[in-house]
């Protein structure tokens, strides 16, 4: 995913994503702000991908299309760092 929105839409849409899939994966008293901002735009780019992958053209999908992508990205990377912890 290309990272066609500006710093401050990021930081916006990657907070807001990062607390959407954090109330989704039951993750949300262990996040702070930061973290659900961080999970957020690390998931707009593991989604953007993924997206890509399976021939979605994430990179004229608009503000909405961002943001579920994003969530998308997030949920699954909020499943990756669960699988991670169990294991320990």
């Amino acid at each position: 995913m290309t990272p066609t929105l500006g710093f401050f839409a990021w930081i916006i849409i990657g907070g807001l994503a990062g607390w959407i899939a954090s109330k989704i994966k039951g993750t949300d008293a262990q996040q702070g702000l930061l973290a659900n901002i961080i999970v957020g735009i690390i998931g707009g780019f593991l989604g953007g991908w993924i997206l890509s992958l399976i021939g979605f053209d994430v990179a004229g999908g608009g503000l909405i299309f961002s943001l579920v992508t994003c969530v998308i990205g997030a949920v699954i990377l909020l499943t990756i760092l669960q699988a991670i912890r169990s294991k320990k």
